[in-house]
């Protein structure tokens, strides 16, 4: 309980940085690791999708308020996003997360890179392919990252809002309201897992969430008002931040 107050702060914070462009897992995880270092991966897994989907469901809604969400990429790969949460989430406990370590730092890498020296990217409002045309592509989006959310988490958002930017034309702003969408249902679908299976410690979940709701309520209201300029430089901002992190991780797993 004497790490609530630490914990509720990572929660505000998260809950900005998720709700703009994505990476709140970048902050609560951690957070929740040196708060808790007796509990299980997967009891602090459970946990920060316990606060993160209040958060995740505040900013979605407040983005359906204001903008159109892009439908016809958003429901089918929350869909399939939905599905392979859950099976990440079950792979949780045998497969070492270690091994996927590398790959996301390459990628996140080559995101970060991409973003800088294509300025407009994502600037404006593409045009978005026909439904039929789309829809393939947002089923496999979904499935891939619905997998990664589930199984490892940090960064999924930010890798999210990429693939809507480049996969299907959207500007920052929507690519970050549909990406919320997507969000919502992969931790709706790792807590189906995660809760039966006992892995929650509901205080701090809920005490979290609070603090979740509110920063994202700002993050929101700030992406709003400053539009896909805003979105970018904290994507940009997250994303380095994340390379930082990995690569530190990463670097320290090989020297052990």
């Amino acid at each position: 309980m004497t790490e609530l107050p630490l914990l509720a702060l990572a929660a505000l914070l998260a809950g900005f940085i998720d709700s703009v462009a994505g990476g709140g897992g970048l902050v609560q995880v951690p957070a929740l690791f040196n708060a808790l270092p007796a509990e299980s991966p997967a009891t602090i897994f459970g946990t920060n999708k316990g606060s993160s989907i209040f958060g995740t469901a505040n900013a979605a809604w407040r983005y359906a308020r204001r903008i159109a969400i892009p439908w016809e990429v958003a429901l089918p790969a929350a869909i399939s996003a939905f599905v392979f949460s859950f099976v990440g989430a079950a792979t949780v406990a045998w497969l070492p997360k270690d091994v996927v370590r590398p790959l996301v730092l390459a990628l996140m890498i080559l995101v970060v890179l991409y973003t800088l020296v294509r300025p407009d990217f994502g600037q404006l409002q593409g045009q978005v392919p026909p439904a039929d045309k789309v829809r393939p592509w947002a089923l496999a989006a979904g499935a891939g990252l619905g997998f990664y959310d589930g199984f490892f988490g940090p960064g999924a958002g930010s890798f999210m809002i990429f693939a809507f930017v480049g996969l299907f034309g959207l500007d920052f702003l929507r690519a970050s309201s549909a990406a919320k969408i997507v969000n919502l249902s992969t931790n709706a679908a790792a807590l189906s897992f995660f809760v039966p299976a006992g892995h929650m410690l509901w205080v701090m979940a809920l005490t979290m969430a609070v603090f979740n709701i509110a920063g994202a309520f700002v993050g929101t209201r700030l992406a709003l008002r400053h539009g896909s300029g805003f979105v970018r430089w904290v994507f940009l901002g997250a994303s380095t931040i994340l390379v930082g992190k990995f690569g530190y991780d990463t670097v320290f797993a090989l020297i052990q």
